[in-house]
């Protein structure tokens, strides 16, 4: 064996490529991908903080129909339109998400009330249970605008078992509520959140849902109380 051949064989032994170093080449394979991922979040930062600022300013509407049958979606929009009829005019005085919330938690007995009712003139014997409360949402595309997946505020109906599909919007900043001030008067996002839920759907909006997706797995799976779950 010639001096350059033993001299390559003593570098492939000591090299982090060799098999005997398996542990120096998963720290490296470990540094490159979490150098990437750093560059990535880096690029992403601003809409993830963005996002965040949407969701932290948001008070969605959530009516949840009791299945996808034909009657249940017809009475889920019923039931929309008869709370939407009854209680805009309160709700669109909210000058901030806290007031917003506040009336809508307050007129939580008045709204399970008004569905209640559309249901059982509609032959319907199920029946409605509404609710404020933080949940997850996924990206939700609403033509004009775009909403990023995380978790929001949301006024929750319930109709029946609320396994069918469902109907949303927002509540606050008045979306699909008529705002009981002048234009240049009425809550609205800011500028920055405005340019971002204005945005058409965007591969970063798939970013921001697995990250808060991966966020809502590790919470439901190591943090959630078991005598807290349904």
């Amino acid at each position: 064996m010639n001096t350059y051949t033993a001299n390559y064989k003593t570098f492939r032994r000591s090299s982090i490529f060799s098999a005997d170093n398996l542990f120096a080449r998963r720290a490296l394979k470990a540094l490159l991908i979490g150098t990437a991922l750093a560059a990535l979040l880096t690029v992403l930062s601003p809409l993830f903080v963005g996002s965040a600022a949407v969701r932290q300013d948001t008070l969605r509407l959530h009516v949840l129909a009791n299945s996808d049958s034909a009657e249940d979606q017809a009475v889920k929009l019923l039931v929309r339109d008869a709370i939407l009829e009854a209680h805009s005019q309160v709700l669109g005085e909210a000058k901030t998400k806290a007031d917003a919330i506040r009336r809508a938690t307050e007129m939580l007995p008045e709204i399970e009330k008004i569905a209640n009712e559309v249901l059982r003139e509609n032959g319907f014997s199920y029946s409605a249970t509404a609710k404020v409360e933080n949940i997850y949402f996924a990206t939700k595309d609403y033509g004009d605008f775009t909403l990023p997946a995380g978790r929001y505020d949301a006024l929750r109906i319930e109709l029946g078992r609320h396994e069918g599909k469902n109907w949303f919007c927002v509540l606050f900043p008045p979306l699909c509520v008529p705002a009981a001030v002048d234009a240049d008067e009425a809550p609205e996002y800011t500028g920055e959140e405005q340019a971002l839920v204005s945005s058409p759907y965007r591969v970063e909006f798939a970013a921001v849902e697995a990250f808060e997706g991966v966020k809502e797995w590790t919470k439901n799976t190591f943090f959630q109380d078991d005598s807290s779950q349904k």
